[in-house]
């Protein structure tokens, strides 16, 4: 079994335009609701990648039920630990004018937790964990929660785990010397307190994670060339496909999430990366993120092009 994990899940408003003007009223031209945040966009890209998986996710309010609702009709199955806080709703905006996509993000940060919610997340884990092949710890987290989250869960984790976060939670989880690490390359410069320009400032900078405990990191760039290294001094770098964009949401999940799943089928690290670069290509092509179809992915991770460095 493979296992998606986090306490931030969302509802989502995608809203396409022609075009977007700030301060104008703007009438959409398509609209969706769903079931996002990072751990449920991991959750049910591991569904749809086939084989025994599990979502654990915090959620209250009315948001609560819509996303319960979205992952059983997908058929998705999960453990939703409730919430007295209400979960957060975040709106993405897309404008295509002039033939080109961009992307404006209203995120709601998530709320505090209630009293014995952080526990009772950690027992629930504790359960869900103790089979699984691997697993995608990943998302913000609510204002209050203790850093050491992630420690925590890594505690408790058997498989392998790719953990997606970033700042002094991530700094806190490389002491347990977790599997592999994806933060972005924004995100490491954010974790190690320094710009990230060049690819050799990406290197040297994830050669600290290294000392720290990490096994493995892969550094994401959008659609730029993604960067592997290793503790014990590989390093490679993989160009993703060339596909066209329909939404960038979730392609990040959907690369850890492709990882994590390689890794729990007995990949090595490189072929699982591949896979996950494979899922973040057909990821953006898509409206809604995460639905993904094993044979599209495969096809895409092959056109993943492998270089190794040094």
């Amino acid at each position: 079994m493979n296992l998606a994990a986090g306490l931030t899940p969302a509802w989502q408003q995608i809203l396409v335009f022609d075009e977007f003007r700030i301060g104008e009223v703007n009438r959409a031209r398509d609209s969706r609701w769903c079931a996002s945040g990072k751990v449920i966009n991991a959750g049910i890209a591991l569904h749809r990648l086939g084989g025994a998986s599990r979502t654990i996710a915090l959620a209250g309010g009315l948001p609560r039920g819509a996303i319960e609702r979205e992952l059983a009709d997908l058929g998705v199955p999960a453990r939703i630990v409730p919430s007295s806080a209400t979960t957060r709703v975040c709106t993405t905006i897309l404008d295509r004018s002039g033939g080109n996509l961009s992307m404006t993000e209203l995120v709601e940060n998530a709320r505090p937790m209630g009293p014995g919610e952080y526990e009772e997340f950690l027992r629930a884990y504790t359960e869900e964990a103790a089979d699984a092949k691997a697993a995608v710890l990943t998302g913000s987290l609510p204002a209050g929660t203790p850093a050491r989250f992630y420690r925590e869960l890594l505690e408790r984790t058997a498989g392998k785990a790719v953990v997606d976060a970033r700042g002094e939670e991530l700094l806190l989880a490389l002491e347990l010397e977790p599997f592999l690490v994806k933060p972005n390359r924004e995100e490491l410069g954010r974790t190690v307190g320094r710009t990230i320009g060049s690819e050799g400032d990406l290197i040297d900078a994830a050669g600290e994670l290294h000392r720290r405990g990490a096994w493995w990191c892969a550094i994401s760039a959008g659609k730029d060339p993604l960067v592997v290294t290793s503790r014990e001094g590989a390093r490679y770098r993989l160009r993703p496909p060339r596909v066209p964009a329909a939404n960038p949401i979730g392609c990040g999940d959907c690369l850890a999430a492709g990882i994590a799943w390689g890794l729990g089928e007995g990949r090595d690290v490189i072929d699982a990366v591949r896979l996950g670069m494979g899922a973040a290509a057909q990821n953006v092509q898509d409206l809604l993120p995460s639905r993904l179809d094993l044979p599209s992915v495969e096809a895409l991770a092959r056109e993943v092009e492998v270089e190794r460095l040094g």
